[in-house]
């Protein structure tokens, strides 16, 4: 079972503050799924301007975070210890509700097939309940550039 504090998920993935947009790993298996959450304050810096009368957490950014839950599936397997996962495609993304500041962000991620060095996966985001958005993604995993 997957379960990973902050500190654990920087040590797999590279991505840090604006853009570590997991705050924890909650449940899931390597290579397999994983769920995750992200705590969205209004101290985030994408809602500095977007939109600054209106705080809505920016479609592309919940993504993201589905994108870093499915690295962090891929890249806890052994096999894939020291790489990273670029994001390859965004497929069928559908937003269903707003996320604003004082949601807690459930994010789901599983891995539908591997193929070579490209994992398929399907994404879904919550709030509480909710379906707030789902997306088809593929990552292909790479050596982490010098």
């Amino acid at each position: 079972m997957l379960k990973l504090d902050s500190n654990q998920i920087a040590s797999v993935l590279p991505h840090r503050f604006p853009l570590a947009m997991v705050d924890r790993i909650v449940d899931g298996e390597a290579g397999e799924w994983a769920r995750g959450i992200k705590c969205v304050s209004v101290a985030d810096p994408a809602f500095m301007g977007h939109f600054p009368q209106c705080h809505v957490m920016p479609g592309v950014l919940i993504i993201e975070a589905l994108a870093q839950v499915a690295a962090v599936a891929m890249l806890s397997l052994p096999q894939n210890s020291g790489r990273i996962g670029f994001l390859g495609s965004v497929n069928k993304a559908r937003f269903r509700r707003q996320v604003t500041p004082g949601d807690v962000l459930t994010l789901e991620s599983r891995i539908t097939r591997v193929r070579g060095d490209f994992a398929f996966v399907e994404g879904v985001a919550r709030v509480d309940d909710e379906v707030a958005a789902t997306v088809e993604l593929a990552l292909a995993l790479g050596p982490v550039p010098e």
